[in-house]
């Protein structure tokens, strides 16, 4: 099953968002054909660590490949063009008008400086469903900044509710602003490309990352938490209850318990029945006062057991509850080898997997038939001759001359 099997995508992405965008178009069925420029391309492509002949190393040789980029280009083509040069424009623009999608993470305003903006594009491609991805979108007085994963995090207010409420502000460890926002993208071509079936237009797109992450983060009541001076950053605790991280004799584990009959079973599971008769918890207001106390009394419950023992408690009694696993542990994971989310990454054109390297699957599962994994990592240029021989009727010769010139 490829849902996306009838679309082709021209992509001029570089690093994490757009790449990612790509790929999972590419997932769903979608022909990527990913431009970069002659003898440099994506600059992720030199981002360690490196897979090749010699293993896992950490500095690049001749017949290695970069892990980021091999993670960031699952089906994915790479073709060679120089977008700076007349013909190399005209071949682009030839190419849009064979494509249904384009999609960029350029700084704004670059690709209108080459004369390849959406109202240079649309004028020669109609149709075309022009998605365009920046830290902070295509307008607004931040447009100009630079912006990075991290900088988009701090701009937002998403590290301000990270860490302890006694310490700096944290980031979050996953570029979160540079994943998530590309899904949104992909909704966003999605819809644009049916409101394309009914009226045979297509638009432009401008998925913002510091838009992405507002998004999520006034999805909760913040703005109430921040007016009433209350902290906003909490760590691995909750403002309102005794929810939290606690540690046990070989390790942490996660309990949940949000509402008042999990505050009973909780109470009554770990020996501690007589704080439902102390009116100083009798609600969640007076408990909210007493917080500190009150966790201490769990985790003096708890502490002296065993993770699995403390797991064991708490699920007998209903109580969400998880160990914190490290990230080796998770990655072999058994859930993760029934489900098939983590595979061998491979590479174009090799049956071979990378030693010790995963690539997560689309953590989607389709009852009409499962997405086929796909290749990535392709050499710079490597579909040069298919792509402009299908798409553009050049020969080998024709194709030795523009090299020449510089053009791909």
């Amino acid at each position: 099953m490829r849902p996306l099997q009838d679309i082709r995508v021209l992509s001029v992405t570089v690093y994490l968002a757009g790449p990612f965008l790509s790929m999972t178009l590419a997932r769903f069925g979608a022909e990527v054909i990913k431009v970069e420029a002659p003898g440099s391309g994506d600059p992720a492509r030199n981002l360690g660590p490196f897979a090749g002949p010699r293993g896992i190393a950490h500095d690049r040789g001749p017949d290695d490949v970069s892990i980021p980029f091999l993670k960031r280009s699952e089906g994915v083509k790479c073709v060679t063009l120089n977008l700076k040069d007349a013909e190399g424009r005209r071949m682009f623009l030839e190419l849009a008008k064979k494509s249904d999608v384009l999609i960029e993470n350029l700084a704004p305003g670059s690709m209108s400086r080459l004369g390849l903006g959406y109202d240079d594009v649309s004028a020669v491609a109609p149709g075309i469903v022009y998605c365009s991805i920046a830290g902070y979108g295509q307008s607004g007085p931040y447009k100009d900044l630079p912006a990075h994963d991290q900088q988009i995090q701090a701009m937002s207010g998403v590290m301000d509710m990270n860490g302890d409420p006694d310490g700096p502000p944290m980031r979050v460890g996953l570029y979160v602003a540079d994943l998530v926002t590309p899904l949104y993208a992909a909704l966003g071509i999605y819809g644009a490309l049916r409101v394309k079936e009914r009226t045979g237009k297509g638009q432009h797109i401008d998925a913002s990352m510091i838009d992405t992450l507002a998004a999520l983060m006034f999805m909760e009541p913040v703005e109430f938490v921040a007016a009433q001076g209350l902290p906003v950053r909490v760590g691995n605790r909750a403002r309102d209850d005794v929810t939290g991280l606690y540690r046990l004799k070989d390790g942490d584990v996660f309990i949940t318990i949000v509402n008042e009959g999990r505050w009973q079973r909780l109470c009554n599971t770990i020996g501690a029945a007589e704080l439902l008769d102390d009116p100083r918890y009798a609600t969640v207001a007076l408990r909210k006062e007493r917080l500190p106390e009150l966790r201490d009394i769990v985790q003096a419950r708890l502490g002296h057991l065993t993770c699995e023992q403390g797991i064991a408690l708490l699920e007998k009694a209903e109580i969400p509850v998880s160990r914190v696993r490290g990230l080796s542990e998770a990655l072999h994971d058994e859930h993760f080898r029934a489900r098939g989310t983590l595979r061998p990454i491979r590479r174009f054109g090799s049956t071979a997997p990378v030693e010790g390297g995963v690539l997560p699957g689309l953590p989607l599962r389709f009852s009409g038939g499962e997405l086929p994994q796909l290749d990535g990592g392709a050499d710079l240029g490597q579909h040069n001759a298919e792509v402009y021989g299908r798409l553009l009727s050049l020969d080998v010769a024709a194709l030795e001359a523009l090299k020449a010139r510089g053009v791909v």
